[in-house]
């Protein structure tokens, strides 16, 4: 054993004050379909429905531990971090100071705030996250304080890595492969770390958003780089430049274990989750079960290990995340259709539509020429062949249209 999985073991045992483990299930859905051993990490059963409570538990004991006087913490997240943190500072009776953007949802600030209780002052600034960061840190230097970053910080990678612990300890046995949500990457680090010493036949599969692909870019690049564009829908993962402690460790791995989950995609894993097995992720937390697809034919007689990384999904976001998911699966479209101005027009495009089908969005955009107006339609179906059909029989009546779906700038502007 190295020092490295000796203090990981030693910090899981000090996280009994907390929590108990959270559990390693065996999904018989999932196991089914992949022809695999598949087992889920609960992460999202923590008592902050992230595993993020490990790492700022465990940063603060051992900084106490070796300054007993340190009574007043800083961190900057919109997010589970910052539930993290303001959950330690009320167990240690510190005071916490956490910065939130100003444009973050009141749920997230109401659930910190529940954390943390008298012993958390909450700041909003900035309207985004770099400005937010930027006050943090001047604040945490005037105030003498100590700053508590989420994941460029070997204590935090150390509490993170207790989840392995965990895991190995209940699993009885080395698993064949490990899959790993990435965002800044103090996870998939301590993960790594202690695997590699305590379980060194386990594979990894990382895995990122795809819009957002800041590990798989500076292994690519062999030094870290700055993503100059991230999808911010992962919230949870969407990190434009990986943490510098953690590619310490990443570094070595292949470019190719590093795999990206389309957002879309992620959605489609999510509503299937919550509707077959009951379990409410948020998208990050779902990513390493969203893999296993792409992963089909390596695991396939293996036992897998997905870590589910934490389940603050805020239920306002489901409209769209149906959405997304219908969309990714070819179940909704979107079209601008310019109808013909004449008399039965709308009744023989009515026509067109299969029994499945269904009008999801009817709007009249502008009459654009006597003879014509645009329409914005959304058509729901639960046969994704049906819109093929349907477009052939608009060419063959003549109907223009145009299909918006993937259209990111029209869809964000009329959808």
């Amino acid at each position: 054993m190295t020092d490295f999985a000796l203090n990981a073991q030693a910090s899981a045992r000090a996280l009994r004050d907390l929590f108990e483990p959270t559990p390693l299930l065996r999904n018989d859905f999932l196991s089914e379909r992949y022809g695999a051993e598949i087992w889920l990490k609960r992460e999202d059963l923590t008592p902050v429905r992230s595993y993020k409570l490990r790492g700022a538990f465990t940063a603060m004991r051992k900084l106490r531990a070796a300054d007993p006087t340190a009574d007043h913490f800083v961190c900057a997240s919109a997010g589970n971090h910052a539930q993290g943190l303001a959950y330690a500072c009320r167990h240690f009776g510190v005071k916490g100071t956490i910065f939130m953007p100003v444009t973050t949802p009141q749920q997230k600030i109401d659930k910190t705030r529940s954390f943390g209780g008298e012993n958390v002052e909450i700041v909003l600034t900035g309207d985004y996250f770099d400005d937010t960061l930027a006050a943090s840190q001047t604040f945490c230097t005037e105030a003498g304080a100590h700053f508590l970053a989420p994941f460029d910080n070997g204590d935090v990678i150390e509490g993170q890595a207790t989840v392995a612990v965990e895991m190995l300890d209940q699993l009885g046995h080395a698993p064949d492969f490990v899959t790993i949500p990435v965002g800044g990457g103090g996870l998939s680090a301590g993960v790594t770390r202690y695997l590699g010493a305590a379980s060194p036949s386990t594979q990894f599969r990382y895995v990122e958003p795809m819009g957002g692909r800041s590990l798989h870019a500076a292994l690519e690049a062999g030094k870290l780089v700055t993503l100059p564009h991230v999808d911010s829908f992962v919230d949870g993962a969407a990190v434009a430049r990986i943490g510098q402690t953690p590619f310490e460790t990443l570094r070595a791995i292949p470019a190719d274990h590093v795999l990206g989950a389309p957002e879309d995609r992620i959605c489609r894993t999510m509503l299937e989750l919550l509707n077959v097995e009951g379990i409410v992720l948020e998208p990050a937390g779902a990513m390493s079960i969203d893999m296993l697809q792409d992963m089909r034919e390596e695991i396939a007689g293996k036992t897998v290990v997905c870590i589910v990384s934490g389940g603050n999904f805020d239920f306002e976001r489901l409209p769209d995340v149906k959405e997304r998911a219908q969309r990714y699966s070819g179940l909704k479209k979107y079209f601008i259709l310019r109808m013909p101005q004449r008399p039965g027009a709308l009744k023989d495009f009515l026509q067109m539509l299969g029994p499945q089908d269904d009008i999801a969005r009817f709007e009249y955009l502008k009459k654009s020429a006597r003879n014509f107006g645009s329409v914005l339609i959304g058509i729901e179906t639960r046969d994704p062949t049906s819109f093929g059909r349907l477009t052939q029989q608009l060419d063959e009546a003549g109907f223009f249209y145009r299909d918006i779906t993937e259209d990111a700038i029209l869809a964000e502007f009329l959808i």
